[in-house]
This record gives C-alpha cells, sequence and structure tokens, in this order.
C-alpha cells in the first residue's frame, strides 16, 4: 500500500512539474504568418503651438513599443503593416476660474493624426485622431511640468496607437 501511494505521489509530482503555460500580456494580437514587418514613420508636429523635442520623442516611443511587445521586424518603409501621421495640436487652456478670476489651472492636450495600412487586413487600416490631456496647477509654469506632462501623453498615445493597431482594440 505504501508503495502504491508513493508511486502515485510520484506521478503526480512529474505531471505538474512537466506541464507548464505560458501567457503574454502584451496586447498585441498580430498574425505573424501574415505580418512580418512594420514601418512607422516620423511625426511632424504641425501644431500652432510647438515643444521642440515632442516629434522625435513621440516617433521614437512608437518605434519602441512596437520593438519590444512584438516580433515585428521595424523597417524604414513598405512594412506589412504602416504607421504614419502628425501632431496636429498642442494646446494650453484655462480651467477652473479662482477667486481672483484668473485660471486656477491649466490643461494641455497633446492631438495626434494617425494613419495605419495593414497590408494583411486592408479592413484594418484606419485615419483616427487620437487625443490625450493632462492638467497642471498655475503655480507651475508651462515650462516647469512641460516635459514631464509629455512624456505622460506620449505614453498615454502609445497605449492607444498600440491598442488600436496591433491589438484591434
Amino acid at each position: 500500500m505504501k508503495q502504491f501511494s508513493l508511486g502515485i505521489i510520484c506521478i503526480l509530482c512529474f505531471i505538474t512539474t512537466a506541464c507548464t503555460i505560458s501567457y503574454k500580456f502584451n496586447g498585441a494580437s498580430i498574425d505573424y504568418s501574415k505580418i512580418k514587418s512594420i514601418s512607422i514613420h516620423d511625426f511632424p508636429n504641425n501644431a500652432p503651438l510647438v515643444f521642440p523635442p515632442l516629434s522625435n520623442n513621440l516617433s521614437e516611443a512608437l518605434r519602441d513599443a512596437f520593438s519590444t511587445q512584438t516580433r515585428l521586424d521595424l523597417l524604414r518603409n513598405n512594412g506589412d503593416m504602416d504607421i504614419e501621421g502628425e501632431i496636429t495640436g498642442y494646446q494650453l487652456t484655462p480651467l477652473a476660474i479662482g477667486s481672483n478670476a484668473l485660471a486656477s489651472e491649466t490643461r494641455l492636450t497633446l492631438t495626434v493624426k494617425v494613419n495605419y495600412t495593414n497590408k494583411a487586413t486592408p479592413s484594418e487600416n484606419f485615419n483616427k485622431t487620437f487625443s490625450v490631456n493632462r492638467t497642471f496647477q498655475n503655480s507651475q509654469t508651462l515650462n516647469d511640468v512641460q516635459e514631464q506632462l509629455c512624456e505622460e501623453m506620449i505614453k498615454e498615445l502609445v497605449d492607444k496607437i498600440f491598442n488600436a493597431t496591433a491589438a484591434n482594440w
């Protein structure tokens, strides 16, 4: 009886250690048998108000997201997936008028127009506008918070664009 119980325990231990399941939760739903590459063009800054590093930071953040979260080859042009666009808005809006009739908060909004082409599945192609914003207190100047807010907004925009293209959300 002890040998039988010991045998069952050994078999169960072997089964539980031999089987492993691996999940990857990056949200990508790319058919790698059809799609092998992506091209992400620079996003020129065509907004009336310009923060010089914004264009390069957004373009590079998009490239980084696709190179780290997918197995796609990053090409300069003619990828199976193609993302191009432009920064169309970068604006300040006064909010929350204080007791002295001046705004106590300001909203910084970043708007990007994206043209997405999927050669393997043309029905997924789109032209969309994505917009994100952050609010800051008027006790701070835009110069004080601009870099941090842009970093946060770029991260959010990259997530939105990645989800709309690679995750089909």
